[in-house]
């Protein structure tokens, strides 16, 4: 039996399994930085698997790593897995099926680890939808998990199988306004009004809109606007994402927010700051030797794949590890229909059987991936060549 026909043997062996953990998830779903559940039910069944595991990591506390490594010498592999939630709306991304797939493909990869040689990770990364403590794979990359991996491999739930896209670059802000209260009849000369503050910051964001490339998304809400209509507000909150190509453009934009802010307190005598309490969120280093490698996999299961991607309006956190080691997340089919992410019909498909069943092939093409490049050094470095080479145009 080939190492290929033991993984997908060990992979059709323990689908139901894993399809149950995504069933759990999705049933009990869980915003950033509270993925208890989400947490334990992978970390646990990693464990059973033989793997080291760890939690609350990297200053996550529904973060964990699983380790299994061969006394044989050979790469590292790290799979990334992601199990948080939407705010309201629940598992309308499908990260309930992103986690149980990585999961499934690094432990079809560990069962022949062993002969092949080379280590296995799993790395647990909380928040990927931002909230709090949120974008944990920055954490993970600023911890130096990734100093000793050769490759990071993941795939994301779509209606369609596809390489890897491109992704927004994001930096998420929170701006608080401090004034002075007063009766807004009696009184009102003597206070500072905090929320128009807030309110100048949109203003002034409206305004730069017609001076930014088409790429560029500033979006936000007002989380704190005062207590009572007569009473001026000393209090004013309201966070941003600003969003951009690239990871250089978004900081150039920040620098002109920055301005934005304070020209706000300027004009209102309001105290601002501008704090970022998530990590930032870059945009992708394309691999796509790597992808390839994943797409060909793909088509040897039987199914097809768009080779060539979509530039993507969203933005992911596995972005800042594409910029430290080579990395690829390629999209995978949950729908037979077409579905949009983070509305009703995209949770729906990822508790669908069809969306369960899905975690069969790709866990398989990500497993067979990372089985190919530890098989074949010189796969591996045209691999790392090829990732170099893009990072360069990137930074």
């Amino acid at each position: 039996m080939s190492y290929k026909e033991k993984i997908s043997k060990f992979i059709d062996e323990h689908i139901d399994e894993y399809k149950q953990i995504a069933l759990k998830i999705h049933d009990k779903p869980e915003v950033s930085n509270y993925e208890f559940e989400a947490c334990k039910l992978l970390s646990e069944k990693l464990g059973e698997e033989g793997f080291d595991v760890k939690v609350d990591v990297a200053g996550h506390r529904t973060g964990f790593t699983a380790t299994y490594k061969s006394r044989k010498k050979g790469p590292v592999i790290a799979f990334l897995a992601e199990y948080d939630a939407l705010v309201g709306i629940g598992h309308a991304c499908g990260h309930n099926l992103f986690g149980a797939n990585s999961s499934l493909a690094a432990a079809g990869l560990k069962s022949v680890i062993d002969e092949v040689g080379g280590e296995v990770r799993v790395y647990g990364t909380p928040g990927e939808e931002g909230g709090e403590n949120g974008s944990a794979k920055g954490s993970f990359v600023r911890e130096g998990f990734f100093k000793d991996v050769d490759v990071a491999l993941c795939a994301h739930p779509a209606d369609r199988n596809a390489v890897s896209s491109n992704l927004l670059a994001i930096i998420p802000l929170t701006v608080r306004f401090f004034g002075k209260p007063a009766h807004s009849a009696a009184s009102p000369e003597q206070g500072i009004n905090a929320l128009d503050a807030v309110i100048q910051v949109f203003n002034g964001v409206n305004a730069l809109r017609q001076h930014v490339t088409p790429d560029v998304r500033i979006h936000g809400i007002i989380t704190s606007g005062g207590d009572a209509p007569n009473i001026v507000p000393e209090f004013a909150e309201a966070k941003f994402y600003l969003r951009a190509n690239t990871k250089k453009q978004v900081e150039e934009l920040r620098i002109k927010f920055d301005n934005i802010v304070k020209g706000a307190g300027l004009q209102t005598g309001a105290r601002g700051e501008l704090i970022q309490e998530e990590n930032s969120v870059d945009d992708m280093v394309m691999t796509r030797t790597l992808d390839e490698i994943y797409a060909k996999n793909v088509e040897d299961l039987g199914y097809e794949i768009d080779h060539f991607g979509k530039k993507s309006i969203g933005s992911s956190d596995v972005g800042n590890v594409s910029y430290v080691v080579p990395t690829i997340q390629p999209s995978f089919r949950i729908s037979l229909d077409k579905i949009v992410g983070h509305t009703e019909g995209f949770k729906q498909a990822a508790c669908s059987e069809y969306g369960l069943e899905s975690i069969r092939f790709c866990s398989k093409a990500l497993a067979y991936t990372a089985l190919e490049l530890i098989l074949d050094k010189n796969l591996l470095e045209e691999v790392k060549k090829d990732y170099q080479e893009s990072l360069k145009k990137m930074i």
